[in-house]
């Protein structure tokens, strides 16, 4: 650079022309930013690839459970194991993802974890009985949960602070959309095809992302990972395998109530056990020290009840339109994707919104809205004109999308770049653990609405079990707003921008 400058090119910042000194730094930093944006795009999109490709997968299998009963010769009950021994996987192995990207690096673990995840799902598709296709599902979660934090973390620390609103908008929209169409992808699949072709999709998508990955992705790495807190990890892989075992026990048709006690009660106290150990270990495998930051500890709380509420409505609906209205799988499919228009319709106007109002009103807006939304499903009927069920709907994925992004961004808005990554564990632990607990939640409303239901009388004017469901997670919607109400007024506002 010096030699260009005494070359004598136009422009070069001498003690004569200052001028061309100060132009030309704002142009290096635009280039610099241009630079960093391309970089952050792209590495983006590829982690939201994968991402879409592992939530399509964990949440399709429901719809597809009665066909994969029918062809192992199994009650459909029974396939609830598939699912639970995906989210222990989860749980076991997203909290060591952190020590496992520093120790081989984050190219080499997000890349193994796409090559896992896609041969893991061949894998399923070629599954013969029930006990195959589980132990193949436990294999696709080891993938799934280097991918989720891993991936995030590489985007993450590709882009700056004032780019973090739009990356999160990247990286939400698998979360959001994935839910939604896997009903109606599920239901088309099952129809015409075989369940086997939901996993058989997952090949082309992971080698096309293996390719990419391989080019794109930086090898970052610290010069000198620390040991792996093995006690750490034994208590918090237990505790949290302990705790989503007993909460997955409520989805089964004959849930066994002390087992279910037993076990969340069991999980809580190797949880409560690992924190101890956590905050008095010099090097912890999580370091929970970046709970102390408000917002942070705000959009973990708060995003959990939302994330917990919302994510039980694509589990609601269409058993509430089979179930109670007699409709058929496709057209209860169809109707779900309702609220993948209002997610998309939406989107473009987040980043405004959260830069004009800031973060606490818009939590506030959106939950309670989403609270209002799911109220509104409990007094559907079959007599309901569909054009009321998809405006609802379509709202309810309007404020679904909003509150995602939103609680996904100030989640990260005050924690340092030293904090950042043990930050990124703990909230991708949570996130994975409170979306699958959607499910559980779900229908643990469900079995509370039947007595409810009686309780009120509403089932001689024909209401249901559903209705008084909803209401229970409208409920929870409106506590996650009530917890937004306590942020500041300007928090996360060096992210949003809002007050500048």
């Amino acid at each position: 650079m010096r030699d260009r400058w005494k070359s004598g090119r136009v422009g070069a910042p001498t003690a004569r022309n200052p001028l061309a000194a100060r132009e030309a730094e704002p142009e290096a930093g635009a280039a610099r930013k241009a630079r960093r944006a391309r970089g952050w795009r792209g590495l983006a999109l590829l982690v939201a690839a994968a991402f879409f490709m592992e939530n399509l997968d964990g949440t399709i299998i429901a719809t597809a459970a009665p066909r994969m009963a029918r062809s192992f010769g199994v009650p459909s009950v029974e396939l609830n194991v598939v699912i639970t021994a995906y989210l222990l996987a989860l749980g076991v192995f997203i909290p060591v993802s952190g020590w496992i990207a520093d120790r081989f690096g984050a190219r080499v673990v997000f890349s193994g974890a796409v090559a896992v995840f896609t041969l893991a799902s061949g894998l399923c598709a070629l599954s013969t009985n029930l006990g195959e296709l589980t132990a193949t599902r436990v294999l696709q979660g080891v993938g799934g949960a280097m991918m989720v934090p891993v991936g995030r973390l590489v985007v993450l620390r590709a882009a700056g602070k004032t780019d973090l609103i739009k990356v999160i908008a990247y990286l939400t929209w698998p979360a959001l959309i994935a839910p939604i169409i896997a009903p109606a992808l599920g239901g088309v699949l099952v129809t015409y095809e075989s369940w086997r072709w939901i996993f058989v999709l997952n090949i082309p998508l992971g080698l096309v992302a293996l390719l990419i990955a391989a080019r794109i992705v930086p090898d970052l790495r610290p010069p000198r990972p620390g040991k792996l807190d093995w006690r750490g990890f034994a208590l918090t892989s237990a505790g949290l395998a302990t705790f989503v075992y007993g909460l997955e026990l409520v989805t089964n048709a004959d849930v066994s109530w002390a087992v279910v006690g037993a076990s969340v009660g069991a999980g809580l106290v190797l949880i409560w056990w690992a924190v101890l150990h956590l905050n008095r270990s010099a090097h912890p495998l999580v370091d929970l020290r970046v709970l102390g930051v408000a917002t942070f500890r705000a959009a973990n709380l708060g995003g959990s009840l939302f994330r917990m509420a919302i994510s039980a409505a694509p589990f609601l609906l269409p058993l509430m339109f089979q179930n109670a209205f007699g409709w058929s799988p496709i057209k209860s499919g169809l109707l779900v994707i309702a609220v993948f228009v209002g997610n998309i319709t939406i989107k473009p106007f987040t980043t405004p919104l959260l830069r004009r109002f800031g973060f606490r009103t818009v939590l506030m807006g959106s939950a309670t809205s989403a609270g209002i939304t799911l109220g509104l499903c409990a007094v559907f009927t079959a007599r309901t004109p569909l054009v009321v069920i998809v405006l609802v709907l379509v709202a309810s994925g309007v404020f679904r999308s909003i509150g995602f992004t939103a609680y996904n961004t100030i989640v990260f808005a005050d924690v340092g770049s030293d904090a950042m990554a043990n930050a990124n564990t703990l909230t991708s632990t949570i996130q994975q653990l409170t979306m699958g607990f959607g499910v559980a939640v779900g229908a643990l409303a469900l079995r509370a609405g039947a007595p409810l239901d009686r309780l009120v009388g509403s089932s001689t004017s024909g209401g249901r079990p559903f209705s008084a469901a909803f209401v229970l997670l409208a409920v929870v919607a409106f506590l996650a707003a009530a917890e937004a109400a306590l942020l500041a007024r300007d928090a996360g506002a060096a992210v949003a921008g809002y007050g500048q």
